[in-house]
């Protein structure tokens, strides 16, 4: 049993890893702009069927996928923002209609492009075993884990130190005070959601390298995205590898120990029980640590 528990955790710990990834442009835009894209988890799924479409068209690894996703992805990040930023009044509200309205074309789309079909990748590469002493996973279980993890430094690097990153910050602190300092918010926010493409595209590759998709799972992957951002708390982006973490553990825990079914809810009795007894998440306004 203890070896089963231990497995979980170490499973749980890269899952967490890839959900981090998949959350961290959510909660980009979340916190530069006060707009939860609710099409975030379709950019992600169109990024996991480029990266398929490259593997079963051409032969090649999924992860030469990236150069041709990013160009995508990122297209349609600023195509959704040219829509989002036109809204004047009542934004979060609007945006979250807008971007949910999104989200399903999105959904279609693939749906009539790829059909409805169950994929997964054919790469032997990706799927053989990686042991590390007494623990077992995929290597691209192990590849993408470390990704994120690059991922999540550059873009605290990059919010902390670049004056792009600090612009955002700016923003999102006071758009007015912003304005005053010489800054295009406009032009910040567009920034933002070409950074949240880069993410998804990201997510996507690895989503696609170690698990399946189907046109069905970008709501799940938003759901999972918006529980960790609010999890970690608005800001923090270490928080997020953390609550990221935390869900994944939580949910192998879960599978390992009790049945496949509960996985799903036991994501979100994780999200009531942080929220009870810290209500602005892990890392939030008054505790934030990250």
């Amino acid at each position: 049993m203890t070896e089963l528990i231990l497995q979980a955790l170490y499973s749980g710990l890269l899952q967490g890893g890839s959900y981090a990834l998949i959350a961290l442009g959510l909660a980009l835009v979340f916190g530069s702009m006060n707009v939860i894209n609710l099409a975030h988890g379709e950019l992600v799924l169109l990024s996991a069927y480029i990266a398929y479409t490259v593997e079963s068209k051409l032969g090649w690894n999924p992860v030469f996928s990236i150069p041709v996703a990013l160009v995508v992805v990122c297209l349609a990040s600023v195509i959704v923002y040219s829509v989002v930023g036109r809204i004047k009044k009542n934004r979060e509200i609007n945006s979250l209609i807008l971007t949910y309205g999104i989200g399903v074309i999105l959904t279609n789309a693939i749906l009539l492009i790829w059909k409805a079909d169950v994929r997964s990748t054919g790469s032997s590469w990706l799927q053989e075993a990686f042991v590390v002493g007494p623990f077992y996973s995929m290597r691209s279980e192990v590849l993408f884990f470390a990704v994120s993890i690059v991922m999540i430094v550059g873009l605290w690097w990059w919010l902390s130190r670049s004056w792009y990153g600090r612009a955002v910050r700016a923003v999102s602190s006071n758009r007015d005070a912003a304005k005053l300092m010489g800054i295009d918010p406009r032009y910040t926010e567009l920034v933002s959601f070409v950074v949240a493409g880069i993410l998804a595209t990201f997510a996507g590759v690895a989503l696609f390298s170690y698990g399946v998709i189907s046109p069905e799972v970008g709501n799940t992957l938003t759901v999972k995205a918006f529980i960790i951002t609010v999890l970690a708390g608005i800001g923090s982006i270490p928080g997020v590898l953390i609550a990221a973490v935390l869900l994944g553990i939580a949910e192998a825990l879960t599978v390992t120990l009790a049945s496949s079914a509960l996985q799903e809810l036991s994501s979100m009795a994780l999200f009531l029980l942080v929220l009870f007894i810290m209500p602005n998440g892990l890392f939030g306004a008054k505790g934030r640590r990250g």
